[in-house]
């Protein structure tokens, strides 16, 4: 069974797994993708920024080069499946040889309303991102990881994937299919030398709501919580 806490990612970032990584980071814009860029960058890793956003991953960039280190941004809609190819072929394109590091975290956060009333745009917006796009990472890059015989990939699910709270009926369900599809992944995996770890924070503080679709009074009460309760992204990525 995987680990459903930062344990098994912790592990792997105590690896050669992630020291020296040609890595991609999705929605390394911001939050916890930003994190994860930062940090792989630190350990003498060259890191593939992906956002939806262009500007935000070339920030992220900027943030890395002043290290000294070495990234480039790339726009990408991870709920689109030929995007994620062509961002796979960039990134083998600029690394100049293969992808070692996946980190899935792109996401989307919606909720507020009960199932019947949460519309049904809603939910495949969630499940396009949130789902969707982890499958499309590990569906381009899995095959490729395999050919390498090394490496890994980290999926961001959430606490609420196996918690799950009233409101966020869309949101727990694709959190909780992320991790359903990593233990699958991992289990797949295991002889081959590539690792899967899945990642499952409570509340941290990101834009994630800012992005997402959520009523106000919602969109205030998870920022109050994120503020009060939440923890910083590099803490969950270093935990």
């Amino acid at each position: 069974m995987l680990s459903l806490t930062s344990q098994v990612v912790n592990n792997m970032l105590a690896t050669r797994v992630t020291y020296g990584s040609s890595a991609v980071v999705t929605g390394a814009g911001s939050g916890i993708g930003r994190a994860f860029a930062l940090e792989l960058a630190a350990r003498g890793g060259r890191v593939v920024c992906a956002d939806i956003r262009l500007s935000a991953a070339e920030e992220t960039v900027q943030l890395i080069e002043r290290m000294r280190g070495r990234a480039l941004a790339v726009a990408c809609d991870v709920s689109e499946l030929p995007q994620v190819e062509a961002l796979a072929e960039k990134s083998e394109q600029w690394l100049g040889g293969p992808v070692d590091l996946v980190v899935n975290n792109a996401g989307v956060g919606v909720g507020g309303l009960p199932i019947g009333e949460q519309s049904i745009e809603d939910w495949r917006f969630t499940m396009g991102v949130n789902l969707w796009g982890v499958v499309h990472g590990c569906h381009v890059f899995t095959p490729r990881l395999r050919a390498l015989g090394r490496g890994g990939i980290i999926n961001v699910s959430s606490a609420a994937g196996f918690a799950a709270a009233p409101l966020m009926g869309a949101y727990n369900a694709s959190k909780a299919a992320v991790l359903a599809v990593s233990e699958t992944l991992r289990a797949e995996l295991v002889g081959t030398n590539v690792r899967v770890a899945v990642l499952c924070p409570t509340f941290v503080k990101t834009n994630i709501m800012h992005n997402g679709r959520v009523p106000t009074e919602t969109y205030k009460l998870a920022s109050h919580l994120m503020t009060r309760t939440g923890v910083s992204p590099p803490s969950v990525v270093k935990k």
